[in-house]
């Protein structure tokens, strides 16, 4: 089967000549389809860059971005909008929602901008509202909403639209535990159920264990990767941990 997703090569300086710094070094993988993997490291390791560089948020230095065989770091103008609406779907720390929105109104201007007939942006907006518990904030402003309401309104958002590929940028950050399973629990169900394919940055040993697999960044480079096989959420994350021990880093950066 073709890869969704394809990173060959890429690199991504911030800085001017006299003060270079390589946020990402020289990174190459692949994520197939249906895939549902989880990005590690401790900060500075590059994993926000490297997840803001395929969301086209950033632009590479060096290498290219493939996503379905088209090369998005070359994307421009109408194409590129176009692109961010119709194939990603974003889950991000800062949660991005309109304060002047209600929540069900953030939800479905995702879909309103794809043209979605009203009739059938409530029955989707209702239904993932449901999946994520959020249907008694539906009708509350971002305001009047927690940090981890917010974040399940952006991730239901995100969810909404069925998009080719789901970045999350550690989407269960201002989460309280409940809160927290009920959301990576609603990914593994996209994940497995609406074939959704997800790319999910997170510092959280617990968070990465629903992934099927784990690549590690240090230093702005990849640095181990393993697969969750036939291994119960439990098993994984006690290999993560051991992982992490065995390569040196500090258990401390990623629980």
């Amino acid at each position: 089967m073709p890869e969704l997703l394809k990173l060959d090569k890429i690199t991504k300086y911030y800085g001017n000549k006299s003060s270079l710094t390589k946020a990402v070094d020289n990174i190459s993988f692949d994520v197939q389809p249906e895939e549902f993997v989880a990005i590690m490291g401790a900060s500075g390791s590059g994993k926000t860059t490297m997840l803001n560089c395929i969301a086209t948020i950033d632009k590479v230095t060096g290498g290219h971005i493939y996503l379905q065989g088209q090369d998005i770091t070359m994307l421009k103008g109408n194409a590129l909008n176009a692109f961010r609406r119709e194939e990603l779907g974003f889950v991000f720390q800062d949660f991005n929602l309109l304060d002047t929105m209600t929540g069900f109104e953030n939800i479905a201007l995702a879909l309103q901008i794809q043209n979605v007939k009203p009739a059938q942006i409530e029955e989707r907006v209702m239904a993932i509202a449901e999946q994520l518990n959020i249907k008694e904030i539906l009708n509350k402003y971002p305001s009047q909403m927690s940090g981890g309401q917010k974040q399940r309104v952006a991730s239901a958002r995100a969810i909404v639209t069925e998009p080719k590929l789901i970045l999350a940028d550690e989407p269960t950050g201002a989460l309280d535990s409940k809160s927290a399973r009920m959301l990576l629990e609603c990914f593994r169900k996209m994940n497995r159920e609406l074939k959704a394919t997800i790319l999910m940055v997170t510092h959280d040993a617990f968070t990465a264990s629903y992934a099927s697999r784990v690549l590690f960044l240090k230093d702005g480079k990849l640095f181990h990767e393993f697969y969750r096989g036939d291994d119960t959420r439990k098993q994984f994350f006690d290999k993560i941990i051991q992982v992490v021990s065995l390569l040196g880093g500090d258990v401390n950066d990623v629980i």
